[in-house]
């Protein structure tokens, strides 16, 4: 498989070195301090991860090499954009900037012809996006990203959807310590679960949870929180919620059959 060749754009990949955590953490201190050699370091330090996100990509008939080098743009955003005041391993933050920049390199040449006023329109939605979660840290609401850009909301979804790439369900679009999500784990059964928890008496059956079903419950359709918030607030990964939030659907479910 040409993702898994020897040499990628120049780079002997069998001797890329790894880097400790500890030892990203101090370069990044130093490269926050102005040292250029640090940031060398670190960049040459973190080509595996820009590897694995290419892997996502095999198949498809793309040039390993064209990729490897946006996917390094990518890296590069990612350390220079990072807080050591974050939260998260450096590799977690940099891996979504990295699989961005691959997929917005491909989406400005994809075969299919979008108007020059709808990628604008998306391209400004995405830059308000990423501003406002280097600002927040958090994902912004599609009404939030329309108000930073002066558009009607409908508008900014149209010019979203007209440049996504298809993608596989069996995707991952999150992992941490090798628990995967997948896009198969986000799509629903096709009932309303929403309007379905508004129609029950959602006091008595959940009650019957355990605290941390309920938790979930709670923050997710009471307090409107995207699952990475969640887990962010409850400390578990994403995917646990995920299964977490659907087990207790179930079990309520089974309480009104």
């Amino acid at each position: 498989m040409q993702y898994n060749k020897v040499e990628i754009s120049g780079v002997n990949t069998s001797e890329l070195p790894t880097l400790k955590e500890s030892e990203k953490l101090e370069l990044l201190k130093k490269v926050r301090d102005g040292d250029k050699n640090a940031r060398d370091e670190l960049i040459n330090g973190n080509l595996r991860l820009v590897l694995s996100v290419l892997q996502m990509f095999a198949g498809r008939g793309e040039s390993p090499d064209d990729l490897f080098q946006v996917g390094v743009v990518g890296l590069i955003k990612a350390i220079d954009n990072f807080s050591l005041e974050y939260d998260v391993k450096f590799s977690t933050y940099a891996f979504p900037m990295i699989l961005g920049e691959i997929r917005r390199y491909l989406r400005d040449n994809f075969p299919i012809r979008v108007s020059r006023s709808l990628r604008d329109l998306a391209y400004k939605a995405m830059q308000a996006k990423e501003k406002y979660i280097n600002e927040h840290q958090k994902e912004p609401k599609i009404e939030e990203i329309a108000k930073m850009i002066d558009a009607k909301t409908s508008d900014v979804v149209t010019a979203l959807e007209s440049i996504c790439d298809p993608i596989s369900i069996y995707e991952p679009v999150y992992s941490d310590s090798g628990d995967a999500l997948f896009v198969l784990d986000q799509i629903g059964d096709g009932n309303n679960d929403i309007s379905w928890l508004n129609e029950i008496s959602l006091k008595e059956a959940i009650s019957k949870l355990m605290p941390r079903e309920k938790n979930i419950l709670s923050l997710r359709f009471f307090q409107g929180k995207t699952q990475v918030e969640v887990a962010k607030s409850i400390g578990i990964s994403q995917a646990q919620v995920s299964r977490l939030e659907k087990g207790a659907l179930e079990q309520i479910k089974k309480q009104f059959c």
